[in-house]
């Protein structure tokens, strides 16, 4: 598939090439000799070679994107594990966890510091493998949709195309991290069940068969597919935002530090609207991976419209925080391995002479 995307991603709507071809009567430039014409492209073509290291939509872009997404999501993920089980345990257990601060009291006091780091090892593999598949396949899908609009409609309907090529990903990530999700929330939310990993696997598989470890995943797909469209929609559309209406000068004269802190600035507003959205269905999870033999739909009836939202604000500040770092790190990574970075779309020329926008 890849093979036959990579030809393709020349045309779609986020490519720019290093020079158009414009008709005469809608914009000019003065008339260069042959020579020197033919000079200037090779410069620029060789100054392309050296500054990026692959073709944008080739297989090592797309691979090393997947590298960047194991990074990001994987570190990150586990850098929060102590308040990601104070959370948990809050929607499963609020009666003994009535708030972020009294949980992490009780949790040290019953199971010292170390306690808070449960669950770290199914936190550390699930969300590298979930990271390898969301990034390394939204770029694919943003890159194959966007030549199947084409590249007027691409522009027009972009948020769309945020938005289904994320969901797209984000399918075939969740089928990734469920099996390491239902473990750690057994790990973090179940006393004596299991210390670690090494000793959950085995005993979930004993108990359930393998049903154990995908039971969560459409919970999991209703509270990460929505989170994932938030994710990369709100995203994309901030940073464009950002550089029209706040930065100060173009993208273009930014400095690769100044557009990495724009990329975490966005990165922070999109999570807190991530958290918000798809908080429910974690609440979801958490007490499904935790009870044997019950449905979604019961865990749903059962915690009521209030239930679902316990444990919202320490949420928001741990996504808030683990999508801004994502994207910092994602986005650090394209930088130090010199893939291309395309700036926010712009409106196509063909566009702009049927909106009567050009000369």
């Amino acid at each position: 598939m890849f093979s036959s995307i990579a030809p393709l991603a020349r045309h779609n709507p986020f490519y720019a090439p290093h020079f158009q071809l414009v008709q005469d009567g809608v914009r000019k430039r003065p008339a260069e000799p042959a020579e020197a014409l033919t000079t200037r492209r090779g410069l620029a073509a060789a100054s392309a070679d050296e500054e990026y290291s692959c073709e944008y939509g080739s297989l090592k872009f797309y691979a090393l994107c997947g590298v960047g997404g194991v990074l990001s999501c994987g570190l990150t993920h586990t850098g929060v594990v102590p308040l990601d089980l104070v959370k948990c345990r809050m929607q499963v257990d609020p009666q003994k966890y009535k708030s972020i601060f009294n949980g992490f009291s009780v949790t040290i006091n019953e199971d010292g510091v170390r306690g808070l780091a449960k669950g770290w090892a199914p936190t550390f593999i699930g969300y590298s493998m979930q990271g390898l598949c969301k990034f390394g396949f939204y770029e694919v899908f943003k890159i194959l949709y966007g030549n199947m609009l084409g590249e007027e409609n691409a522009y027009l309907w972009r948020t769309s195309l945020y938005l289904a090529a994320s969901a797209s990903a984000e399918f075939f990530a969740d089928i990734a991290l469920a099996p390491m999700e239902a473990a750690k929330v057994r790990i973090q939310t179940q006393p004596g069940y299991a210390n670690t990993l090494r000793q959950a696997l085995p005993k979930m598989f004993a108990e359930e068969g393998i049903w154990a470890f995908y039971k969560g995943v459409a919970p999991l797909w209703m509270r990460q597919i929505p989170y994932t469209m938030m994710k990369f929609a709100c995203f994309e559309r901030t940073v464009e935002a950002l550089y029209k209406y706040v930065v100060p000068k173009p993208r273009s004269e930014c400095t690769k530090g100044e557009q990495l802190v724009v990329t975490f600035v966005a990165g922070y507003i999109a999570g807190v609207f991530c958290a918000i959205v798809s908080h429910p269905a974690d609440s979801v999870v958490s007490v499904l991976n935790k009870e044997k033999g019950s449905s979604a739909s019961q865990v749903l009836m059962r915690l009521g419209f209030k239930g679902v939202w316990k444990g919202l604000f320490a949420r928001i500040i741990m996504i808030g925080t683990l999508t801004a770092l994502q994207w910092f790190i994602y986005d650090s990574v394209k930088v130090y391995f010199r893939l291309p970075r395309p700036p926010p779309p712009e409106m196509p020329e063909s566009l702009k002479k049927k909106l009567g926008l050009t000369e």
